[in-house]
């Protein structure tokens, strides 16, 4: 059973959001909030998985909310969503430790998909939000560049090779059949990712990567 908590101060879309997850029988909504602190407080009283969460909100922000979230003992997986697909904080909330963003007005079923999947440890981006996104907030910072590529030139090839593929959105399934190996394999590089470049999930690695100018393409052709 995912546990999820739903952060959002506008109580018609927590009680949406709900309802969308609510006939999921593996999935169990068990607390909303309607600001960071709130959430915070709910956190420390259940043991959650997931929490689903607003960017923009009184008192506390997504932002921060996640960020303290993250340094649970026991951290749940953070979505953040929010109304605007260029929306500087969601980047933010990326940083912060989230492990994917979806706009609000997301089909039902990428919203459940999406519960799933970072309940499983993977990542999850709005594909056409995320890479317009990066394009505004994420270049042209010289002294982040040149962090990231002095970071990703700790990895060996093979784990830049992981690294191209899953800053580009891979799952470890896709990876792994890119370049013909198991997907534990794929597990092991990504955990030794994690460690070299000193982030706490894929997504932050993504940024470093996207940060890096590391592609796919560049991938393939190392």
């Amino acid at each position: 059973m995912i546990r999820t908590l739903i952060v959002d101060d506008d109580r018609l879309v927590r009680l949406a959001l709900a309802d969308i997850l609510a006939d999921e029988p593996d999935i169990e909504v068990v607390a909303q909030a309607g600001d960071g602190l709130e959430a915070l407080d709910l956190a420390a009283a259940w043991s959650i998985d997931v929490a689903l969460m607003d960017v923009r909100m009184p008192r506390m922000d997504g932002i921060d909310a996640t960020r303290r979230l993250r340094a649970l003992p026991r951290p749940p997986e953070v979505v953040m969503l929010t109304t605007f697909d260029l929306d500087q904080y969601v980047y933010d909330g990326l940083a912060a430790g989230a492990s994917g963003f979806l706009l609000k007005d997301s089909d039902p079923a990428e919203i459940i998909r999406a519960v799933h999947v970072v309940a499983g440890g993977q990542a999850l981006l709005h594909p056409t939000a995320a890479r317009r996104l990066v394009d505004r907030y994420h270049r042209g910072a010289g002294g982040r560049v040149q962090g990231a590529r002095a970071r990703i030139e700790r990895l060996t090839p093979r784990e830049a090779d992981v690294l191209g593929l899953l800053a580009d959105g891979g799952s470890n399934a896709e990876i792994a059949a890119v370049l013909g190996m198991r997907e534990s394999t794929v597990k092991s590089h990504v955990s030794r990712i994690l460690a070299a470049l000193e982030v706490g999930n894929r997504v932050q690695a993504a940024l470093c990567a996207w940060d890096a100018g590391l592609r796919r393409t560049d991938a393939r052709d190392s």
